[in-house]
């Protein structure tokens, strides 16, 4: 293996860099979808709507409809930059400027556009709540079951970006292949593969539902966020039948290479995937 050059170095601490800060962002959204909207009813914090105040009165109210807009504003910001430098022409310029660093950068823009989001947002508390639940037993019981809900959502999400070569959708296997001199590590998968990462480069879609969802208290502000999110992640992905039994495939090939690592019988298609996969 040639010895490592300056610029080698150089773009693996800026991609390393990016991991540190992506992988904060992640842990600050976390706290943002789940515990903001959680821990406060476990602790008695303060209320996040307002059910005295009529709907007529507070879609009037100027507080009300300037906060949604900054809302709405933000969330435009967020899919503008996700979707756009995701568009094929932006991409093949992105590639030609950015080179190997063009996927941690898209990584690293992701991020900050969520930072941004999570700390210019502005919670609606002067609106009334879509639901709430405060009947006993359960204002105490379900607060629970969606910390557990959202804690096993997250950690499912967590083992899925495991598995799904999280090292390629941050950028760092991108660097520590072009230093070694591997090539595009994407370019190394199978085509299914490739197929299916066209079509699902997010896949934790149930999960992120289900967590932005199930809450004790559904603020106006919250069913914003829940109900953006939902419509982008529902337009985003475009999976079909071949992509389905592609994964079909793949789950049967690991679950059979689980249940009998030692003399498995795996049949040709498969082992070839999951090799390169």
């Amino acid at each position: 293996m040639a010895s490592l050059t300056v610029r080698d170095v150089t773009i693996c601490v800026i991609a390393l860099m990016n991991f540190v800060f992506v992988f904060g962002t992640g842990a600050d959204f976390v706290r943002f979808i789940s515990f903001r909207a959680i821990y406060h009813n476990i602790t008695g914090g303060a209320a996040l709507c307002e059910d005295a105040v009529p709907w007529s009165v507070a879609l009037r109210d100027n507080v009300v409809l300037k906060a949604l807009g900054v809302d709405l504003a933000l969330l435009a910001l967020f899919s503008a930059q996700h979707s756009l430098l995701a568009w094929t022409p932006v991409k093949r310029v992105s590639q030609s400027v950015l080179g190997v660093l063009n996927r941690a950068m898209y990584c690293f823009t992701t991020a900050l556009a969520l930072q941004v989001l999570m700390h210019c947002w502005r919670p609606i508390t002067s609106a009334p709540c879509l639901w709430s639940v405060r009947t006993a037993p359960w204002d105490i019981w379900f607060p629970l079951i969606c910390f557990t809900v959202h804690f096993l959502c997250w950690a499912v999400i967590c083992s899925i970006l495991l598995i799904f070569d999280y090292p390629e959708l941050l950028g760092l296997k991108q660097v520590y292949y072009e230093c070694l001199g591997l090539g595009d590590p994407l370019s190394m998968k199978s085509p299914r593969a490739q197929r299916l990462y066209a079509h699902l480069r997010h896949p934790v879609c149930a999960e992120l539902l289900l967590v932005l969802w199930l809450v004790p208290t559904l603020s106006l502000d919250r069913c914003v966020l829940a109900m953006y999110l939902s419509l982008y992640l529902a337009l985003a992905h475009t999976l079909d039948a071949q992509d389905c039994a592609y994964l079909s495939a793949q789950l049967h090939s690991k679950l059979q290479l689980f249940s009998n690592p030692q003399g498995g019988s795996i049949q040709p298609s498969d082992n070839n995937d999951h090799k390169q996969d």
